[in-house]
């Protein structure tokens, strides 16, 4: 399964909007026949075991159902990690499995698995996409420098690491304050661009419409890929971003926009770099009162001389 799993996150912003999904297919030597998709059948299959990280699809939709083809090439058994999401699917397929005489068992690193395929789960469940605010910090919690220090807090190996990020979500998301303020690209760089996948969308939201025109996510050979929200609720934004296949967005915007998603339990996950400078600018991550959210799943990583701090937001 741990192989499976690591298949799954090669996925990571390619398969929108579709989860991710790693499968190994094993021989009873315990031999891999293949790994990824089906790539041999007959009767080598009839002992063959498939890992796989998410519960197979048990229903028709662009493509057949997975369970139907499991039942065809006569594996033996299935062992996957979580189960479907969808409550109207959850528990199908190891019923229908189970009824062609194929053994399941379920529930195999179900927790690594499921936070793969979170951003699938949360918009089957909510119709809202998951959404992770990025931000890079002082320790004292500014989000820039004094003027004349320069424009970056963190140094360039958090700022690849913010690139891995960005190459995983289906839309960046800014508000018109930080496009005035900072001007930014906001796309895929380096090795990263050179994925099979297109740029991320850039979603600008604002009160007012007042843009600068000649900004360059208007400007830029991915100016397609920008579209701007005018006097919607954050909310409304992104319940109209699922409607073009968005599941996963990354707010990066000012403290004021985060602070207000914050506020309204929009946010799923946080990823903060900070860098080891106490004092800053005028910003800060978050601009909000009486506010305070914990967050479970606590991860750190270093980065050069950066401390990267990830983790989920718990909603009651």
């Amino acid at each position: 399964m741990k192989r499976a799993l690591r298949l799954a996150k090669k996925g990571l912003g390619l398969t929108s909007p579709n989860p991710p999904v790693g499968a190994i297919i094993v021989a009873a030597d315990e031999s891999i026949l293949g790994s990824g998709y089906h790539r041999r059948a007959g009767g080598a299959l009839k002992s063959a075991t498939l890992y796989v990280t998410l519960e197979p699809c048990s229903t028709t939709g662009k493509t057949p159902a997975c369970t139907d083809a499991i039942i065809e090439q006569g594996f033996a058994r299935v062992v996957y990690g979580c189960s479907d999401p969808n409550p109207d699917h959850k528990g199908r397929a190891k019923r229908l499995l189970a009824r062609a005489g194929i053994a399941v068992t379920r529930g195999v690193l179900k927790e690594e698995c499921r936070f793969t395929i979170r951003f699938f789960a949360k918009v089957s469940t909510t119709g809202l996409p998951w959404v992770i605010a990025k931000s890079a910090l002082t320790l004292d919690g500014h989000t820039s420098l004094p003027p004349g220090q320069g424009p970056w807090i963190t140094g360039k190996e958090a700022l690849a690491d913010v690139q891995k990020l960005r190459s995983q979500v289906d839309a960046i998301l800014i508000g018109g304050a930080t496009l005035r303020q900072d001007n930014p690209r906001l796309t895929l760089r380096g090795v990263h661009a050179r994925r099979k996948r297109p740029q991320p969308w850039r979603i600008i939201v604002s009160r007012s419409g007042d843009l600068p025109s000649n900004a360059r996510v208007f400007t830029d050979r991915h100016r397609h890929r920008t579209r701007v929200y005018e006097k919607c609720s954050l909310r409304q934004v992104l319940s109209k971003l699922v409607k073009v296949g968005v599941q996963s967005v990354m707010l990066e915007s000012g403290g004021k926009l985060l602070g207000s998603a914050l506020e309204a339990n929009l946010i799923d996950e946080v990823v903060f770099y900070y860098a080891p400078i106490i004092g800053g600018g005028s910003t800060h991550a978050v601009q909000a009162q009486n506010l305070a959210r914990r967050l479970s799943d606590m991860e750190t990583k270093k980065f050069g001389s950066d401390l990267r701090i990830r983790g989920l937001i718990k909603h009651d």
